[in-house]
């Protein structure tokens, strides 16, 4: 069965679940630090772009249940999803129609119908989702809206989730264009949205001033091993922004294992690299999200489990930095 077969009989099986409840967790920023009802939050997160699109994830609510619960086991409680998965790259399930947004900012309801049931079932669970709304690699495959288009989409998006206060947006991913208008769209149709954007590839901290001060908190993608040690750069780059800036501040992106494609490492990488530079970036104030190779390969790749999810227990290598995750406060407490 093709991916786009295997999407539209997803969205079928998904069709029928019931929508939000009516108490949701509500995620917040109280000075440098994130809270979840109020409650001090060590946001602690993976990367799951393809989370919207994936058929074995959004086979049923028990299945998608099962899989939260196991990452909450292993100390993640933050799952970073894209809207946008119709890049070109050939990526694990990405597809021409794996957009929330069609050409006008109008909403898809197939894939915002299993958005919904996403952000639901994370919200029973206590995990809170980071939507990516537009992403670099898609306006790199000339896969763009208009500035309208995007301000259009954003409103939407926002009023259409207002019941879900687990979610923040991410207006970019590593670029910036029309950033500041969407911000202030996002924020005319729900003012107590989160909104963060990662302005630049690796080692771009910060876009522009006023887009910088529109953020309810930072989430750079750090330098990486092109630039040293991205377990001693990427802590003094998290360091020097929440002292700059007073806001909470994510290490969005870090350096990763596996291919040196878009930004990888080109020499030998361990476990303890990662190990090493989360405890450094939760010493210095700042949260985490663990990235690794998953998405910048193929689903026949070696580096992708059969599920196409970021399965903890995939790999032995990926295990041990989730082995870590699941110790959560022992080596580290705000």
């Amino acid at each position: 069965m093709k991916t786009g077969q295997k999407w539209i009989l997803c969205w079928l099986l998904l069709s029928a679940w019931p929508g939000a409840e009516a108490q949701q967790p509500v995620l917040g920023v109280r000075g440098k630090e994130f809270t979840l009802d109020g409650k001090p939050f060590e946001f602690t997160g993976v990367s799951f772009f393809n989370a919207i699109y994936n058929p074995e994830f959004n086979h049923s609510e028990e299945i998608r249940r099962a899989w939260l619960r196991k990452f909450r086991r292993y100390g993640v409680n933050v799952l970073r999803i894209w809207a946008q998965w119709d890049n070109r790259r050939g990526f694990v399930d990405t597809c021409g129609e794996c957009s929330l947004f069609a050409s006008d900012g109008s909403l898809r309801d197939r894939p915002m119908s299993v958005l919904r049931q996403l952000l639901a079932s994370a919200a029973a669970e206590g995990m809170v989702i980071e939507l990516t709304l537009f992403t670099r690699e898609s306006w790199l495959d000339n896969i763009r809206l208009s500035d309208a288009a995007m301000e259009r989409a954003a409103a939407e998006l926002a009023r259409e989730l207002k019941p879900w206060r687990n979610a923040a947006f991410q207006v970019w991913n590593e670029f910036s264009h029309h950033t500041v208008p969407v911000v202030k769209a996002i924020k005319a149709a729900d003012p107590e949205r989160l909104v963060t954007s990662s302005p630049g590839v690796a080692g771009v901290l910060t876009g522009s001033a006023e887009e910088t001060a529109a953020m309810d908190f930072l989430t750079p993608h750090t330098s990486r091993q092109s630039a040293g040690r991205p377990w001693e750069i990427a802590p003094a780059e998290i360091r020097y922004l929440i002292a700059r800036y007073g806001k909470p501040v994510v290490d969005d992106e870090p350096a990763r294992n596996g291919t040196a494609q878009f930004g990888g490492p080109r020499g030998e990488t361990y476990p303890e690299d990662h190990i090493l530079q989360i405890q450094r970036v939760r010493e210095a104030g700042g949260y985490v999200i663990y990235h690794h190779d998953m998405f910048q390969t193929g689903r026949d790749s070696a580096a992708v489990p059969p599920s196409g999810i970021p399965d903890p227990e995939f790999s032995a290598y990926h295990r041990r930095v989730f082995e870590f995750l699941a110790r959560g406060g022992r080596y580290h407490a705000r």
